[in-house]
């Protein structure tokens, strides 16, 4: 009876070819002291049983643990699950990474760290020691955390840093987050519009400045004011809420408002509605991130989609390859897009 292919394992592929385990390990690892005539009596064992290699057999010449480590924030990440508010950012995390990870046989694995906690330090140095990972993800706004950063160059551990653009160890990547909320503006500016609102995110969150920057800048270009147009929140719904009422009660005459998360966004057309103000007819809304929730809200949002899985999958690659490629110097920039819907139109008097 033929054996399963899930059944086989190293031991019998070593068995079959009549080598060591560490022979078929060298070969499963792509590793460079094996003669030519030894890997292919290897790979056509490999071939005939059909085996198909596990992590701790990649592992066992102790050279890589093929494990990618993503560390995301674990209150923002908790409250999100819990609420279920819709955000999809650790979806697209995974879309990204795991299937860059898969085409390199490699495993990637999301830990929760909270970024704030005095203890940080001792609970991501046991995570890093139990998984040797070969990489590590940072997101924000762990990706800014000078404790975070310095344990893993300490330790030798490659890693990415998203949404930092901060001299120092690791690869930066960013989302083009600046020039996003610039064309979002710029946008706006086209359809007539002249009093435009920001709400920003969070001071811990450095692209949250770097939207702010890029609204200012288009404001700015047009000779078109910013003071008092500007309040920030902390990227959930009730922080948005209080961020457009104050808008609106300086700005009476606000035709337009650009919140730096879909949750913000979402609480400002309910504040608008309670006023008695139609999307897009009297004001225009766009937002940040396009998660799955704003194609179904009434009307759909414009947004900018933020390349989230591209930019993990970007990140991966660099990891996989750091240990024979050079060190990345420059900042790597995903462009992000303007997706255009039906909550955004002409300023009314331009109508």
């Amino acid at each position: 009876m033929a054996r399963r292919r899930n059944s086989v394992t190293i031991r019998d592929v070593a068995e079959d070819a009549g080598v060591s385990l560490q022979t078929v390990s060298r070969v499963i690892n792509d590793e460079p002291n094996v003669r030519p005539q030894m890997r292919n009596r290897v790979q056509s064992s490999i071939d005939k049983l059909g085996y198909v290699p596990s992590i701790a057999a990649q592992r066992m010449s102790g050279s890589r643990s093929y494990l990618i480590l993503a560390i995301n924030d674990r209150e923002r990440t908790l409250a999100d699950w819990r609420e279920r508010q819709g955000t999809d950012w650790v979806d697209q995390m995974l879309l990204g990474g795991t299937l860059t990870c898969q085409k390199h046989g490699y495993r990637m694995i999301v830990e929760l760290v909270d970024t704030h906690a005095d203890h940080v330090e001792r609970e991501l140095g046991a995570t890093v020691a139990a998984l040797q990972p070969d990489g590590v993800i940072l997101t924000p706004p762990h990706s800014e955390n000078p404790q975070i950063t310095r344990l893993l160059a300490e330790r030798n551990i490659p890693f990415a840093r998203i949404g930092s653009v901060e001299e120092g160890p690791g690869i930066r990547l960013t989302m083009s987050d600046a020039e996003a909320a610039h064309a979002a503006t710029s946008r706006l500016i086209e359809l007539g519009h002249r009093t435009i609102a920001m709400i920003g995110g969070p001071t811990n969150y450095s692209l949250s400045g770097w939207r702010i920057d890029g609204w200012k800048q288009a404001m700015e270009e047009h000779d078109l004011p910013t003071d008092g147009l500007c309040e920030r929140g902390d990227f959930g719904f009730a922080s948005g809420a209080q961020a457009a009422r104050k808008l609106l009660d300086r700005h009476p005459d606000l035709t337009a408002i650009i919140g730096s998360s879909d949750q913000m966004t979402l609480a400002a057309l309910e504040v608008l509605r309670d006023r008695g103000m139609d999307v897009p007819k009297d004001i225009s809304l766009i937002s940040f991130d396009n998660t799955p929730i704003v194609r179904f809200t009434q009307p759909p949002f414009t947004a900018v989609d933020q390349p989230i899985a591209e930019t993990v999958s970007i990140a991966v690659e660099h990891l996989i390859n750091a240990a024979k490629a050079p060190p990345v110097r420059n900042v790597i920039d995903v462009p992000a897009q303007l997706v255009e819907r039906a909550s955004t139109g002409p300023a009314p008097q331009s109508r």
